[in-house]
């Protein structure tokens, strides 16, 4: 996951412009991260794939590591990430399903610690849903406040001194609610090359008062974010991008940024986690 120090005083322009300054080093097999970018289709037609995996949430089936449950509450690598530990499911927190919606809690506990949740399609050996191609989406509403830090993403397990592909579709810092980020990365050994992050402008504070669609089709030619079905940001793909890739989504807090404004009993709902392939004839 992205994280931003809160110190160094990031703005928009600067998280979209100089991080990227340095992409010449960056190569993704055989494509250059500073070549033009690729061509990215400017909306998702979702009548040219086909359904892989698809949770609702009228129930919700998970486990804090697996084996045998659909979801697991913690990330593959078992670490937690951020100023919020994710927790272990148990009745009615971090997790609560009505309606077909599912809600993810973040709130202190009795000692006064910040305590949130998150799922993760696959557990440490690749057991549950993975995949190396197609379009990934998460429909959800996110929570407000500063500190907050939801995220819908796609991760995978990797191999020692091989790089591993993560894709942050969506990171979500609340201090700020005209915008999110996007950003590819290829983790080798601890050590990560980024594509990113972009920066997506949004009207204020309207992720937190409705449901939005945010998306990701990844193939060999291009990785293509989408929110509410439009292209906001294209990468590079290459070889190590089409590598096994789980789904998570999470309500964690900081992220480099402060949480002491922090309000209690934050949560995020989401309506649907869906993943397709593209068809044959597509």
């Amino acid at each position: 996951m992205t994280r931003y120090r809160s110190n160094a005083r990031i703005d928009r322009r600067s998280l979209a412009t100089g991080i990227l300054a340095g992409c010449a080093m960056l190569t993704l097999g055989t494509t250059a991260a500073c070549a033009p970018l690729p061509q990215c289709a400017p909306t998702i037609d979702l009548r040219q794939y086909s359904k892989t995996f698809d949770e609702p949430f009228d129930t919700l089936d998970v486990s804090p590591h697996g084996p045998g449950t659909r979801w697991t509450a913690h990330t593959p690598w078992n670490g937690d990430f951020g100023d919020a530990t994710f927790t272990d499911p148990q009745p009615g927190f971090p997790f609560s399903v009505r309606d077909g919606l599912l809600t993810i809690h973040m709130k202190r506990d009795a000692a006064g610690k910040w305590r949130g949740g998150l799922l993760s399609s696959s557990d440490s050996v690749g057991r549950g849903f993975m995949q190396r191609t197609g379009y990934f989406e998460m429909r959800a509403q996110l929570p407000e406040g500063d500190g907050v830090w939801p995220a819908f993403w796609l991760g995978s397990i990797g191999k020692k001194g091989e790089p591993a592909p993560e894709i942050d579709v969506l990171e979500y810092y609340g201090h700020d609610p005209a915008t999110y980020v996007t950003t590819t990365h290829l983790w080798t050994d601890g050590k990560s090359k980024d594509q990113g992050p972009d920066v997506v402008n949004v009207p204020p504070h309207s992720l937190s008062r409705a449901m939005h669609r945010f998306g990701v089709s990844v193939e060999a030619d291009a990785i293509n974010v989408f929110l509410d079905g439009k292209s906001v940001a294209c990468f590079h793909s290459g070889p190590a991008y089409l590598q096994p890739k789980m789904l998570l989504l999470n309500l964690a807090a900081g992220g480099g940024w402060p949480i002491d404004k922090m309000p209690d009993d934050r949560a995020m709902t989401v309506d649907y986690v869906r993943a397709y392939v593209r068809r044959p004839d597509h």
